[in-house]
């Protein structure tokens, strides 16, 4: 029987559509695979968010990792469990870990992205266990120790660690991980968990040859879970190991704690403003490494030349989270400055220019270069002095109104 026209013409039309959405698909998945080549191979600043589990959905430890390849400098952003805001894929206040426990790893992703106001490519997440094998199978992780720890957990179990510089297997990694003493706040809980991201790092770098082997790769890539395909991880990784771990940045979201149904929440500071602007700012020092004459995180001095109390140590902290080092703060030799000075010691315009937009000064002065072999006094340690004038509100020098 000879098919009629009307049901040739249909096929024809089945057989179009299926050609036009066949050749969709290969062109969505070409896109994707190049969008990610692109990321990953043509010197952009890479963007990872890292997250630890202790259970299925119980984030512990959540890192955001900045890596600019061609400085192969890097920046770690540690984001507290108990980051606190009015969330709208929650539809309530709590905190941000509470979105990777209901929401899943994409809508946490999303989230953070707002909050640090950058965009996040790609994760990596790893269960505890599972990042106990790979210390070991890295050869352990190498951290700093200031005092023996010798304690008992809640539940009975006895934290032991060594002092020193050190390298930890796996089991005594989890510790090191775990570990809580009465004294500590969570400044120093933070600290390990960016100590042990340095020191992954690290151990890449130094056994790249072996845990990027072809055929060793699988082994390792196994005990992680990624959005990226397999090859891609691989050049994700690859890149990861000519990382300089002796230049990483390593900052903080604070902000202020407040009690909230029975939870201690910190709220970012300023709204969440200021973290956006430190990790900007950090990003921006990343890609300026290369051309500047040093490579280095800076010194800064800061100076009250007001008489509001505690004005030095405030803004000491705003520099500290924009991963600046801060030698000392203390009052200026009078407290009537109007006007807000940056003194340049090391004669560097483009880092001193960087140090005033972080708080809108502009008003810089340049000092002559310090010798390489200037003495001990405060002044040959300092990059750069902050005397804070009546033009600073706390955040910013507000302009002039002349």
């Amino acid at each position: 029987m000879r098919m009629r026209d009307e049901q040739k013409g249909l096929l024809f039309l089945i057989l179009i559509v299926l050609v036009i959405a066949s050749v969709s698909i290969v062109v969505a998945f070409s896109l994707r695979t190049d969008t990610v080549g692109e990321s990953l191979e043509n010197d952009q600043v890479i963007r990872v968010l890292y997250v630890m589990e202790d259970e299925p959905g119980d984030a512990i430890m959540t890192e955001m990792l900045v890596y600019y390849p061609v400085s192969k400098k890097s920046a770690i952003v540690n984001i507290p469990a108990n980051i606190g805001a009015i969330y709208s894929s929650l539809g309530r206040v709590d905190g941000i870990a509470a979105i990777y426990k209901e929401k899943g790893i994409d809508v946490y992703k999303s989230e953070i992205e707002n909050l640090l106001g950058t965009k996040i490519p790609f994760y990596t997440i790893v269960t505890l266990a599972d990042f106990v094998k790979l210390s070991d199978m890295m050869g352990g992780m190498r951290v700093f120790i200031p005092e023996p720890i010798d304690a008992v957990s809640d539940n009975g179990e006895r934290w032991l660690l060594p002092s020193g510089a050190v390298t930890l297997d796996g089991d005594k990694i989890s510790v090191y991980l775990r570990y809580r003493l009465p004294e500590e706040n969570d400044t120093d809980i933070y600290e390990r968990y960016q100590n042990v991201m340095t020191a992954f790092f690290t151990q890449l770098s130094d056994y790249k040859s072996v845990i990027l082997g072809k055929r060793n790769f699988s082994a390792y890539s196994s005990l992680l879970s990624t959005n990226l395909e397999q090859k891609d991880f691989y050049k994700l990784m690859t890149l990861l190991s000519g990382m300089d771990t002796e230049y990483i940045m390593k900052q903080n979201v604070t902000g202020s704690a407040r009690n909230v149904d029975g939870k201690i929440l910190v709220f970012p500071l300023n709204g969440g403003d200021f973290i956006k602007q430190a990790v900007a700012q950090s990003t921006n020092m990343l890609i300026s490494t290369g051309s500047t004459k040093t490579s280095r995180i800076y010194v800064l001095e800061i100076q009250n030349g007001t008489s509001v109390q505690g004005l030095a140590h405030n803004t000491a902290i705003l520099f500290q989270n924009a991963s600046y080092d801060i030698l000392s703060t203390l009052n200026a030799a009078r407290n009537d400055y109007e006007n807000t000075v940056i003194i340049d010691h090391i004669g560097n315009k483009e880092i001193a220019k960087m140090v005033g937009d972080f708080i809108h000064c502009t008003n810089i002065r340049e000092e002559e270069v310090k010798p390489d072999d200037a003495g001990t006094d405060t002044a040959a340690n300092v990059d750069f002095t902050i005397i804070l004038g009546e033009d600073f509100d706390g955040r910013y020098v507000r302009p002039s109104e002349k």
